[in-house]
């Protein structure tokens, strides 16, 4: 059949109806208490919209140009940020970790965890941490708090290891304080979502001699004209960060006004004593992120100028875990980001070349190669992470794209 511009514009209306009927569904039945939507397609948007409230209790109305939480979203940048020193000379990919920060060399593995007073027993790991498995998540450096794991959480309470999100301090000694602790499985052995990109963004630091805030500012969000994008969010911009909202007994939303995950203040982005988390710690706006998506559409570029080349994004989006390594069933993953691949490509909507992350605060983004299409759909919800909004999403979107 061929593709005329009036059939474009039926596909594009059909899109917009209905992802309207399904946004408006969401917030009317208090799935989500705001969502904003934001959809380009060769470039060009095709849908960017808000829904619902920023602010439930002030019944401030949700826009596109709200500031979000976007927590492990940070993570493909950070994971960009590395490779673009990579491209440098800086490092290899199998280098141990341990060249560059020694802290991390002759690491432990916890071996037997007594559940009455949080002591364990450790033998040696049997090789050493390299880069790629902080990119891939394979170090055996787990989250606390999130994990579920009750050994892991307890590990890392007892030794004042932080999540990342609003967690006070410096992210020097965050990381060495994290290098003191025992990995949870030996390196390589399997894909565990942990504290790996907050090492990555110190290496950055110790890479490139600058800050890590100072060199996502300079190398990444200015070129990109991302200025809603920060790990502090400034004073001036506050009535533009969205209230965390938390759903009640009543089954309806309310904002959060007590401290979130470690005990930190729901208001974090504001605060100027948190670390820089290379794994959690950015706010950003739909707009901003799609900028940086752009790059991966655009073979690297922004405009005339090349941020990173096309070779190193394709090595980013290529599976970084052998069948050896365990991992949650269909989970292909790149450098910093999951993969639709050929394997895994019965599980989802969006093409196979495709990839995709978000953020525990329900923040959801893909990007589809074959179809020029950027998606980034989010809410702030705490306490509620679920991929299936994003996925509704995606299969309604994906409904109306003819090949």
């Amino acid at each position: 059949m061929f593709y005329t511009p009036k059939l474009q514009a039926q596909t594009n209306e059909l899109l917009i109806s209905r992802v309207d009927q399904l946004a408006k569904k969401l917030t009317n039945d208090n799935q989500v208490a705001g969502i904003t939507i934001l959809l380009i397609r060769d470039g060009k948007p095709v849908y960017n919209k808000a829904f619902g409230y920023s602010d439930r209790y002030k019944e401030i109305s949700l826009r596109t140009d709200h500031i979000f939480r976007i927590a492990s979203q940070t993570k493909a940048i950070t994971s960009l940020a590395a490779l673009m020193l990579w491209e440098e000379g800086k490092f290899l990919l199998d280098d141990p970790v341990s060249k560059y920060i020694p802290e991390f060399g002759h690491m432990q593995v916890i071996d037997k965890f007594n559940t009455v007073d949080s002591s364990y027993t450790t033998v040696p790991a049997v090789k050493d941490i390299t880069i790629r498995d902080l990119f891939r998540h394979t170090s055996g450096i787990a989250y606390p708090v999130f994990s579920g794991n009750p050994t892991i959480n307890a590990v890392y309470a007892k030794a004042g290891i932080g999540t990342g999100i609003g967690s006070k301090g410096i992210l020097k000694d965050k990381i060495l304080l994290l290098a003191k602790q025992p990995l949870f499985h030996q390196p390589a052995e399997s894909f565990t979502y942990g504290l790996n990109d907050d090492v990555l963004g110190y290496l950055i630091e110790i890479w490139s001699g600058m800050s890590l805030d100072k060199f996502l500012q300079t190398r990444i969000f200015d070129p990109l004209g991302m200025t809603d994008t920060y790990f502090h969010l400034p004073m001036s911009k506050s009535n533009r960060l969205v209230g965390l909202s938390v759903k009640n007994n009543n089954g309806k939303f309310s904002e959060v006004s007590v401290p979130i995950y470690e005990g930190n203040d729901p208001a974090y982005p504001l605060a100027d004593n948190i670390y820089l988390s290379g794994g959690a710690g950015l706010v950003s706006t739909t707009a901003d992120y799609a900028k940086f998506l752009s790059l991966f559409l655009n073979k690297g570029y922004a405009g005339n100028k090349r941020i990173i080349g096309s070779k190193t994004l394709a090595l980013m989006l290529t599976n970084q875990l052998p069948d050896d390594i365990k991992r949650p069933p269909g989970l292909q993953f790149g450098l910093g980001v999951a993969l639709v691949t050929d394997k895994n490509k019965y599980l989802q909507a969006p093409s196979v070349g495709s990839f995709y992350w978000g953020g525990i605060f329900n923040t959801h983004y893909w990007v589809d190669p074959e179809q020029h299409l950027i998606g980034l759909v989010y809410t702030q919800q705490y306490d509620a992470y679920s991929e299936d909004i994003g996925h509704l999403l995606k299969n309604v979107i994906y409904s109306t794209i003819d090949d």
